[in-house]
């Protein structure tokens, strides 16, 4: 067996995925470390896994929201990236480990780290960013170039990636002691290795493209672990059991200012009454509160436990969110902000399983209390979700990283 190091870097959405992958490798007989922000440190020890912290420290002042907005700001920076990398390489020194998975924000410092330690890697990803003809990259949004077009849209995406962040990189090498070489040399040598690249989603939803090369492999959902020992908050229990099942509202991990957090809990409480249903609304990052008596408010939570309870789910589109709706069988009402968003709506209206999709700056009540109105009275959209609820419950994605791991692994002690 051997001792593996999951670096997971992002938001809440990003790394909540990657517990549950954790877990599996852990019975597996794997000694498993998970390298985070400190954010995340309740959640991953709370599943049983050791947890280890990733200094990020920007300097940035102010209340909880603030900080988090300027947070998530600088991950988009060159100096962004040097200080998550510098942190990740401090961890990591003295961590051993016989091989590193890596989330593309931990990629930066990781692989170079990684070489200079020669320790094996494998890429996790939550959404599809690799060339293809079948659509430009998830992170691009929900639009099409021809085949030819959208394999050029994600060759341009990786080399302004490589002309915004190369210099990141090799000052990583060149403090790492390894030789120079540039960005665009390094991506063509793990193309050619055919370097594992694992996507924690269901083919169902969005099917391997058949021109992906080998070592780019679509696995199924990886789901969040459950902590030991959880049970659900009571006034929640004793909300469910109070009338019919409630409709879940939230946009996750997205950010607003306040004015625009105020908007929306009024869009929402409006919508809601207008629609006759009671609601769970989550917080989240934005903030989102609504006062009524037919709705509670609440933070985070199992989704493998709340799902199944409820009658629709609006939310933002974040690929664990679209993947907890469609496991449950619940169908959604798609409130995407961000281009990522907008392509995991833009898969569940494919499928189907979708009251309505509108971007969160054009919400408004009237549609909102529409498109809920569909989502929990429409047979034929539940009876679509359920059915794909029945074709996630036959994949196991966890599984199929471990057999990519045992394989490279192996591979690795046969040098």
């Amino acid at each position: 067996m051997a001792r593996i190091v999951i670096v997971g870097i992002g938001s809440r959405g990003d790394v909540a995925p990657l517990t549950g992958l954790g877990v599996r490798l852990a019975a597996a007989g794997h000694e498993v470390v998970m390298a985070a922000h400190e954010t995340f440190a309740d959640m991953i020890t709370a599943c049983g896994l050791r947890f280890r912290l990733l200094e990020l420290n920007f300097g940035f002042e102010g209340d909880y929201a603030e900080i988090q907005r300027k947070t998530v700001a600088a991950f988009n920076t060159p100096d962004g990236f040097r200080t998550i990398g510098a942190g990740l390489i401090a961890a990591l020194r003295d961590e051993p480990a016989d091989l590193l998975l890596l989330t593309p924000y931990a990629e930066f410092a990781g692989l170079p780290f990684a070489e200079a330690a020669g320790i094996p890697t494998i890429a996790l990803r939550l959404q599809p960013t690799c060339a293809t003809a079948d659509y430009p990259p998830a992170v691009a949004g929900v639009w099409s170039l021809g085949p030819v077009g959208n394999r050029w849209a994600s060759d341009i995406g990786a080399w302004l990636v490589d002309r915004r962040y190369g210099g990141v990189v090799r000052e990583f090498r060149r403090e790492l002691g390894l030789p120079a070489v540039s960005v665009r040399e390094l991506r063509r040598r793990r193309t050619a290795a055919e370097w594992p690249i694992l996507h924690g989603y269901s083919p169902t939803v969005a099917p391997r493209p058949a021109d992906w090369r080998t070592g780019l492999e679509v696995s199924g959902f990886w789901w969040p672990a459950r902590p030991t020992g959880w049970e659900p908050p009571a006034e929640l229990v004793a909300f469910l059991e109070a009338g019919p099942a409630p409709v879940f509202v939230s946009f996750g991990s997205n950010i607003n200012n306040p004015e625009r957090t105020a908007e929306l809990g009024e869009i929402v409480g409006t919508a809601l009454r207008r629609a006759g249903v009671r609601a769970i609304v989550q917080s989240g990052w934005t903030g989102l509160a609504v006062s009524d008596d037919d709705v509670i408010t609440i933070g985070e939570i199992p989704y493998d436990w709340l799902f199944p309870h409820l009658a629709a789910a609006v939310h933002h589109c974040g690929a664990g969110t679209c993947a907890a709706a469609l496991r449950a069988g619940v169908p959604t009402v798609a409130v995407p902000e961000i281009p990522e968003q907008q392509f995991w709506a833009h898969r569940l209206e494919l499928l189907g399983v979708t009251a309505g999709i509108t971007r969160q700056p054009k919400l408004t009540a009237d549609w909102l209390a529409s498109a809920i109105t569909t989502a929990t009275t429409d047979s034929g959209l539940r009876g679509r979700v359920g059915t794909v609820a029945e074709r996630l419950a036959d994949e196991d994605g966890a599984g199929a990283v471990l057999e990519v791991i045992d394989g490279v692994l192996e591979k690795t002690a046969t040098r």
